[in-house]
């Protein structure tokens, strides 16, 4: 038999990365996309051709051009759908765009997740609900960590923090800008309807979900744009920190697995953060110096000193938790290889001749 997936935001980078991948594994998709995406950041955001890639891809997709916020809409799908499992990655994903949008911000990240939780709990409150939630929710609480200052980055001098930030390190009373606020309300929401109600959910505090199907820009999606700007020759903008800070990096297909692993395994309100840990985190100086040896060009830059609000200095994920309740599931991209594939991606979208595999060895 046949299994629905519903996967909201089905055309970023994350929902149709799981999209494929679920259809792969013998689901039928109903994607939830009304590009949004090129609202909030304008035509460099728009994600049409994603959904060409889907329909070209997965012959019994379904797609629903519907806001999350629609909450009659939102009732009547999922209790026609009557999914085996929902993949919620809709979201106003900008940490900067916020704060000027701010009912827009809340309404997308906090009332519509709270529509599909509504409408999981009365059509199919046994379906695993998966949210992507976002580091943002911790605020800037990680910059109290002792840090210590290398040539390149910045890193944890506690060495409580060798392997990351943990899912017990504390949300509260903290900075968190006006998207992370909203992120929160999203990712309590979802924890309290496992807890409360005994659903199957939980929320996955994304690092920086990456791969060559991110339409980056420079409101979100730290690699792709940063790759974008060094072969176009853009000046990138770095802001603050001098450009030590460090983020980890996570291929959308390994969060993609991970999704399907949690559904074929589900538990009750779970969190975990989920990165690429330490072995993929990078700086923003460290990520020119690779993009550089992939393309061959030097990276142009202006540095701003000033950090964007909430920011983290330094951050990447402790994996532990997820790989204890989930030791089938690994990081199967590493870091290198994240970035030759967006390398590989832009020349193909932008139509210059690819050439990072004869700039680097081994």
């Amino acid at each position: 038999m046949v299994k629905n997936a519903l996967v909201t935001g089905s055309c970023g980078l994350i929902g149709s990365e799981v999209s494929l991948h679920l259809g792969r594994h013998g689901f039928r998709i109903f994607g939830i996309d009304n590009n949004e995406r090129a609202v909030f950041f304008g035509p460099e955001g728009d994600t049409s051709w994603s959904l060409q890639r889907l329909r070209d891809s997965l012959p019994d997709y379904s797609h629903f051009n519907v806001d999350i916020r629609d909450r009659t809409r939102i009732l009547r799908l999922v209790a026609e759908v009557k999914p085996s499992v929902i993949i919620h990655t809709a979201a106003q994903p900008s940490h900067d765009r916020a704060a000027a949008i701010p009912f827009e911000d809340f309404d997308t990240n906090a009332v519509g997740t709270l529509n599909l939780l509504e409408a999981a709990r009365r059509a199919c409150p046994e379906s695993p609900f998966v949210h992507m939630s976002t580091n943002k929710v911790y605020g800037d609480l990680p910059n109290t960590i002792a840090l210590r200052e290398l040539e390149t980055r910045w890193d944890y001098h506690d060495p409580q923090y060798e392997n990351g930030i943990p899912e017990t390190f504390s949300i509260d009373q903290s900075k968190h800008s006006i998207f992370g606020a909203s992120k929160i309300a999203s990712d309590v929401m979802v924890q309290e309807y496992g807890r409360y109600f005994g659903m199957p959910t939980c929320c996955l505090r994304g690092g920086c979900l990456t791969g060559p199907n991110h339409s980056g820009v420079e409101l979100h999606g730290f690699l792709s744009y940063l790759v974008r700007c060094n072969i176009e020759e853009r000046e990138y903008k770095v802001f603050g920190y001098k450009g030590k800070q460090v983020r980890d990096n996570i291929h959308s297909e390994d969060v993609a697995n991970f999704m399907l692993a949690f559904c074929n395994a589900p538990r009750c309100g779970e969190v975990y953060n989920i990165g690429g840990g330490k072995e993929n985190s990078c700086s923003i100086l460290e990520a020119f110096g690779m993009v550089e040896e992939l393309t061959g060009t030097a990276q142009k830059y202006t540095y701003i000193d000033q950090n964007r609000i909430g920011d983290h200095i330094c951050y990447y994920s402790d994996l532990r938790k997820m790989k204890a309740h989930y030791p089938g599931w690994e990081i199967t991209r590493s870091l290198r290889d994240v970035f030759r594939e967006i390398v590989d991606s832009w020349h193909v979208r932008l139509h210059r001749p690819s050439y990072a595999a004869t700039n680097v060895s081994g």
